[in-house]
């Protein structure tokens, strides 16, 4: 052989060398996500407010990313179970969660031992929807507006009965918020869910309720309960004529059930982008939007870095709530 060839030989074996591991770094790189099926955690049961966005959105985004999603009801201690499985998944966006933010923000006060960190363990990509609340009454208490029901309340203080979907709840917090803000100070009355306290607020066997509208929207078109605002920001297509509670004269008292996408803290920030887009085009998308407006829930969207910041205003928000009231778990 001669030491041409030689040459050649040995810088082709060299070549050989050096390309044979990026081969193999190719040939052994993970594929493009999303590459499999996507689990997509609701931390409630099946037919809750909850499961319906998730099966919703689910439905729509799994398309535009292109991979099947598959809802997992992981219900339990008020979305505590569900979120402690997202929180020991795989960072790998493979595994999701859509949840309320204020469930999240309100949990380390009431459940001891909690396993996972809202702001530490979680990342939120993206604000899906807002359920309604309103502010109800009996249809026999002698008030039009909520000026008058604060004037009412403070000049009978604990004479009127506030009632409750559960102790430490959102419709509890709801309360505690308007008293602290007002004075009205008015008897807490805990119930075991919505239904169990409806017949007793449209008969004025309790006067008052802040409570996610769905539940109440026939009864307010009968008569049965009467609706004097809502705590959103913007007025709600499904009660136009109710004001918010800042045009009512009570700033600084919002709330609203948010349905929000999360993922576990860690997840490549392309996926969250990916996500992001795709979920803010199903917001828009007009199918989603109508069945959504149906259930009393507003699609709203936003970016990450919105909803981020919204996740540690609400953080701080119920937190100052809870412990300027002193509520502890019984």
């Amino acid at each position: 052989m001669s030491s041409l060839s030689r040459r050649h030989l040995m810088a082709a074996s060299a070549a050989a060398v050096l390309v044979a591991p990026s081969l193999a770094r190719a040939q052994g790189a993970a594929p493009a996500w999303p590459a499999k099926q996507i689990r997509m955690i609701a931390p409630y049961p099946p037919g809750g407010g909850v499961d319906t966005v998730t099966r919703a959105f689910s439905d729509k985004v799994g398309p535009k990313i292109g991979q099947a999603i598959v809802v997992d009801n992981q219900p339990g201690a008020g979305g505590v179970l569900g979120g402690a499985a997202l929180a020991r998944s795989p960072n790998d966006g493979y595994t999701l969660m859509v949840g309320s933010l204020v469930d999240y923000s309100i949990a380390p006060f009431f459940h001891q031992g909690l396993t996972f960190d809202m702001a530490k363990d979680f990342v939120p990509i993206l604000e899906i929807a807002n359920g309604t609340i309103a502010v109800l009454v009996t249809p026999s208490l002698p008030v039009k507006n909520v000026q008058e029901l604060i004037a009412l309340a403070k000049s009978k203080p604990g004479q009127l009965s506030y009632a409750s979907s559960g102790f430490g709840g959102l419709i509890h917090l709801n309360y505690e918020m308007l008293k602290q803000i007002t004075g009205a100070e008015m008897t807490h009355v805990p119930y075991k869910g919505t239904t169990q306290f409806q017949a007793d607020l449209y008969e004025g066997r309790v006067q008052v309720s802040i409570d996610n509208v769905l539940a109440h929207l026939p009864h307010i078109a009968s008569g049965k309960v009467r609706c004097l605002a809502v705590t959103s920001k913007n007025r709600s297509p499904l009660l136009p004529d109710a004001p918010t509670m800042a045009e009512a004269g009570v700033p600084g008292s919002e709330s609203a059930t948010n349905y929000t996408l999360f993922a576990p803290k860690g997840i490549a920030p392309e996926i969250v982008a990916r996500l992001n887009a795709s979920g803010n085009e199903v917001v828009k998308d007009p199918e989603f939007r109508e069945r959504m407006l149906k259930l009393g829930i507003v699609p709203v969207g936003s970016t990450q870095p919105e909803v981020q910041a919204k996740l540690t205003s609400e953080m701080k928000r119920w937190g100052d709530v809870i412990q300027k009231g002193n509520i502890k778990p019984s």
